[in-house]
C-alpha cells in the first residue's frame, strides 16, 4: 500500500518501475479500422500520451460477437496482433509502457455492427438503445450462453491475452465492469441462470473469476489486472448486495497475485473504497470520480486517491485532452478542455490527436459546449 500523495513520486507495479504514479485509463474512442485492427491514428494518439506512468489500452474484444459499437478495436487475428504492435512499439520508442483491456460486450452489441447475435447470461435486452452503424437504435435480444458458449469464451479471452502479449503489451486488464459482459454475469437483473454461474454470489461471480484465473494461467498473473465498478448501474446493470457481490468475487481473486485491482469512478469517502481497499492484498489502482477538469481539481483528486490507500491513480478524460498531462500538472499548468462533440462515433483525428502540448499553444483547442453524456455517458469509460 502506498505511503505517499506525491504523485510525481516514482512508483512500481510488480516488475515495472514506473517514472510516476498517474496511469491513463481505458476509454473507448471508435477509431479502429472497421475490423477492429488499429491503425496511424491509434498509433499516434498513445504515442503522444507515452509519459503516463502506464497506458491501459481501450478495451479490445476478444471474439467477433464481443463487439460493442462500430470501430471498436480487437485482439483475436494476426492483424489485430501487427496493429497493435506498431502502436506499442511507437509507445515504447517514446519511453512509455502499456497494458492492454480486454472487454466483451455481451448484451452491449448489435447483430447490425457484428452479423452476429449478441450473447449474455440471460436473454434481457438492454433497456436503452445502442449505437450501431446506422446511428443509435433499439438494442438486440440477446442469446442466453450455453455451457459450451462459456467455455469458449473464457478460452477466447486467454488467447486474446497470449496475442496481447505477442503484440508487445505488459500485460492486460479484465474488464469485469460498466455493464459489460463479465459485469452482467455478477450482477442480479441481467444474470438470471439457475445454473452453476447463476443465484447466490458465490456462483455469479464464477464466470468473472475463470476468465481471469485463465487468462492468468496463459500470460502469468503478474501480468493481469481486473477493473470493476461496485455499485455502477451503466449498461442497465443492477447489484442488490453490492457488499456481498465484491466480498465473494475478491475472495475469488485474491488468491491469484494479480498485477492489479482497478476500481472505477472511486470515492476515497465511500464504504465501498474502505473495504475494497482493506479487502485486497494488492496493487490497487484508483479512477477518481472527478468533479471538473481543471489542474487543481484533478491534482487534490490525484492525491485524495493516493491518502486514502490507492497504489496508482488512474486518469481518462484529462489524459485525452492533454497529451502532456504529466508536464501539465508537474507545472501547475492549465489544461486543455475536452472536446466533447469528437468524443466517440466521429472517426478522424479531431478531438482525438489534435490537443496541443504546452510547447505548442499556436494549436489552440477551442471550448466545446457539447456534452459527453449527450453522445454516450459515462459507457464511454
Amino acid at each position: 500500500m502506498t505511503q505517499t500523495t506525491d504523485f510525481l513520486a516514482p512508483a512500481r507495479l510488480g516488475r515495472l518501475a514506473l517514472p510516476h504514479h498517474l496511469v491513463m485509463a481505458p476509454l473507448t474512442r471508435n477509431r479502429a479500422e472497421a475490423d477492429g485492427t488499429p491503425g496511424a491514428l491509434m498509433v499516434t494518439h498513445y504515442a503522444q500520451r507515452a509519459s503516463a506512468g502506464l497506458l491501459i489500452g481501450e478495451g479490445s474484444t476478444p471474439n467477433p460477437v464481443g463487439q460493442t459499437y462500430p470501430d471498436i478495436s480487437a485482439i483475436h487475428t494476426d492483424r489485430h496482433v501487427a496493429g497493435w504492435r506498431r502502436v506499442t512499439e511507437a509507445v515504447r520508442a517514446a519511453g512509455g509502457r502499456m497494458f492492454l483491456q480486454l472487454q466483451h460486450g455481451g448484451r452491449v452489441s448489435h447483430p447490425e455492427t457484428t452479423g452476429l447475435t449478441p450473447l449474455a447470461p440471460s436473454a434481457l435486452a438492454l433497456p436503452e438503445t445502442i449505437f450501431t452503424p446506422r446511428g443509435h437504435g433499439p438494442a438486440a435480444v440477446p442469446r442466453a450462453m450455453t455451457a459450451q458458449d462459456i467455455r469458449a469464451t473464457i478460452a477466447d479471452f486467454a488467447a486474446a491475452a497470449r496475442r496481447a502479449v505477442e503484440a508487445g503489451f505488459e500485460g492486460v486488464e479484465v474488464h469485469s465492469a460498466n455493464g459489460m459482459l463479465l459485469h452482467q454475469f455478477l450482477a442480479d437483473n441481467t444474470n438470471r441462470r439457475t445454473d452453476g454461474y447463476g443465484g447466490p454470489a458465490a456462483r455469479r461471480v464464477r464466470f468473472a473469476a475463470e476468465v481471469t484465473e485463465a487468462v492468468a494461467d496463459a500470460i502469468g498473473a503478474d501480468r493481469v489486472g481486473v477493473r470493476i465498478s461496485p455499485g455502477s448501474t451503466v449498461n442497465g446493470v443492477l447489484e442488490e448486495d453490492t457488499g456481498g457481490l465484491y466480498a465473494a468475487l475478491l475472495d475469488r481473486l485474491k488468491g491469484l497475485d494479480l498485477a492489479y485491482l482497478h476500481l472505477v469512478r472511486s470515492t476515497p469517502r465511500s464504504g465501498w473504497y474502505r473495504r475494497i481497499r482493506a479487502d485486497w492484498p494488492g496493487v490497487l489502482i484508483g479512477n477518481p470520480d472527478l468533479a471538473g477538469l481543471g489542474t487543481e481539481t484533478v491534482t487534490r483528486a490525484v492525491r485524495e486517491q493516493l491518502a486514502a490507500g490507492a497504489d496508482l491513480v488512474a486518469l481518462g478524460r484529462p489524459f485525452l485532452a492533454n497529451p502532456d498531462l504529466v508536464e501539465r500538472l508537474r507545472r501547475g499548468a492549465p489544461l486543455n478542455p475536452v472536446r466533447d462533440r469528437y468524443f466517440m462515433y466521429v472517426g478522424g483525428a479531431a478531438g482525438y490527436n489534435d490537443y496541443p502540448a504546452l510547447d505548442a499553444p499556436d494549436q489552440a483547442v477551442p471550448v466545446s459546449s457539447d456534452s459527453i453524456v449527450a453522445l454516450d455517458g459515462p459507457r464511454v469509460a
